[in-house]
Protein backbone atom coordinates (compact mmCIF):
# COMPACT_ATOMS: atom_id res chain seq x y z
CA UNK A 1 0.00 0.00 0.00
CA UNK A 2 1.11 3.29 -0.97
CA UNK A 3 2.02 6.21 1.72
CA UNK A 4 -0.78 8.06 -0.18
CA UNK A 5 -3.28 5.40 0.19
CA UNK A 6 -2.02 4.65 4.13
CA UNK A 7 -2.64 8.76 5.12
CA UNK A 8 -6.26 8.25 3.04
CA UNK A 9 -7.09 5.11 4.95
CA UNK A 10 -6.16 7.04 8.46
CA UNK A 11 -8.40 9.97 7.19
CA UNK A 12 -11.06 7.93 6.73
CA UNK A 13 -10.71 6.43 10.02
CA UNK A 14 -10.76 9.18 11.49
CA UNK A 15 -13.78 11.02 10.05
CA UNK A 16 -15.76 8.25 10.29
CA UNK A 17 -15.29 7.99 13.78
CA UNK A 18 -16.00 12.14 14.82
CA UNK A 19 -19.09 11.07 12.71
CA UNK A 20 -20.32 8.71 14.66
CA UNK A 21 -19.20 11.04 17.80
CA UNK A 22 -20.81 14.02 16.62
CA UNK A 23 -24.75 14.89 16.84
CA UNK A 24 -26.82 14.54 13.85
CA UNK A 25 -26.81 18.07 12.59
CA UNK A 26 -24.65 20.01 9.95
CA UNK A 27 -21.51 19.39 11.48
CA UNK A 28 -22.11 15.50 11.43
CA UNK A 29 -23.47 15.61 7.97
CA UNK A 30 -20.02 16.91 6.75
CA UNK A 31 -18.26 14.28 8.49
CA UNK A 32 -19.92 11.93 6.78
CA UNK A 33 -19.65 13.93 3.63
CA UNK A 34 -15.76 14.00 4.24
CA UNK A 35 -15.66 9.95 5.30
CA UNK A 36 -17.10 9.11 1.95
CA UNK A 37 -15.27 11.30 -0.06
CA UNK A 38 -12.04 10.46 1.93
CA UNK A 39 -13.04 6.55 1.29
CA UNK A 40 -12.84 7.23 -2.03
CA UNK A 41 -10.14 8.84 -3.08
CA UNK A 42 -8.43 5.92 -0.76
CA UNK A 43 -9.74 3.69 -3.42
CA UNK A 44 -8.59 5.66 -6.23
CA UNK A 45 -5.29 5.64 -4.82
CA UNK A 46 -5.45 1.55 -4.38
CA UNK A 47 -5.73 1.59 -8.08
CA UNK A 48 -3.41 3.79 -8.98
CA UNK A 49 -0.65 2.11 -6.86
CA UNK A 50 -1.29 -1.56 -8.13
CA UNK A 51 1.91 -2.61 -10.61
CA UNK A 52 -0.49 -3.76 -13.83
CA UNK A 53 1.99 -5.70 -15.33
CA UNK A 54 0.88 -5.20 -19.58
CA UNK A 55 1.80 -7.45 -22.61
CA UNK A 56 1.55 -5.92 -25.43
CA UNK A 57 2.12 -8.62 -27.18
CA UNK A 58 -1.21 -10.58 -27.58
CA UNK A 59 -0.42 -14.78 -28.17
Amino acid sequence: MSNAAKSLLFLTLLSGISALLLPDDSLGNAALIICGSMFGLFLLALLAGRKIKFDPVLR
